[in-house]
């Protein structure tokens, strides 16, 4: 039987603040935190800079601590404004916000000269928070959608790209040698993929005319095959946006917000529902 019953009414303020970016307080409260996540971002690549850190540790390190105390009250915020914690623990976001949260917290439980590698590798842990920018991208869902529903057809590209890499590859192995660089199938295979993807390191570079005539076929067949994964996404999205908002029976254009159950967390209720479309949770 499902728990239908409304969360208090603190806890209900509270989900409004922190799932919400439709109200005043919710968007302030996200606008707060994509500030701290860029700010703390940039104190992950300011401490990697030694000179810097070795002047500025100690403020770096205490407006670190600061940051990480903010997101530890947020996280242990959305434990308890939801009904059904589990859910978020376990979601993509539950385990980024958990992941940027702990290392300054592990750099200090692991203490000790011998785990110093160990303790700096934790703390660089904090760049996972970029990953909760994601949540301000008002279209983020459409694309995840748009992704997901590309994915075959991605699938089919990438595989047919890596059979064209083997291939070329070979012949570029047969016509260029060892003294062009070319010692075997597998290397030949990366300069093959580096080159088709238009990067050229130029750590390889074949030599012979006909090898050089390959590789401009290559170059110019890479520029070709980028476009590809690339219309084949901006097409679903283009249809997903579409369908994001639709027409009702009565032929009324109907709206979706980003308000989240406060029971499941699922987001995407029309504007004018009542209840959550997934879990029948009152809004």
């Amino acid at each position: 039987m499902k728990d239908n019953k409304p969360l208090p009414k603190w806890k209900n303020k509270l989900h409004e603040v922190i799932y919400e970016a439709d109200t005043p307080s919710g968007k302030f409260f996200d606008i707060l935190l994509f500030i701290l996540i860029i700010i703390s971002v940039i104190l992950v690549m300011l401490e990697s800079i030694d000179d810097f850190d070795e002047h500025h540790h100690d403020t770096l390190l205490s407006l670190e601590w600061i940051i990480t105390v903010f997101f530890t009250l947020e996280y242990i915020a959305r434990l308890i404004s939801i009904k059904k914690p589990l859910k978020y623990v376990f979601s993509f976001y539950g385990i980024i916000d958990f992941l940027s949260t702990i290392p300054l917290y592990l750099s200090y439980i692991l203490a000790g000269s011998q785990v110093l590698l160990a303790v700096r590798a934790f703390r660089l842990l904090r760049i996972f928070r970029i990953l909760k920018l994601v949540k301000f991208m008002g279209e983020a869902s459409q694309l995840q959608s748009a992704l997901k529903s590309s994915r075959a057809k991605i699938a089919v590209f990438i595989y047919v790209v890596l059979i064209l890499s083997v291939i070329l590859g070979t012949i570029m192995y047969i016509v260029e040698g060892d003294e062009s660089g070319f010692t075997s199938i597998p290397k030949s295979i990366y300069w093959t993929i580096v080159t088709l993807t238009t990067v050229g390191y130029g750590d390889i570079a074949p030599q012979t005319n006909l090898g050089q005539f390959l590789a401009t076929v290559i170059m110019i067949l890479g520029y070709g095959i980028i476009a590809v994964p690339t219309g084949i996404v901006t097409a679903e999205f283009a249809r997903n946006k579409n369908n994001s908002n639709h027409e009702d029976d009565d032929g009324f254009m109907v709206h979706v917000n980003t308000q989240a159950c406060p029971s499941c967390g699922i987001e995407g209720h029309r504007d004018d529902a009542t209840h959550c479309f997934n879990c029948g949770h009152p809004l």
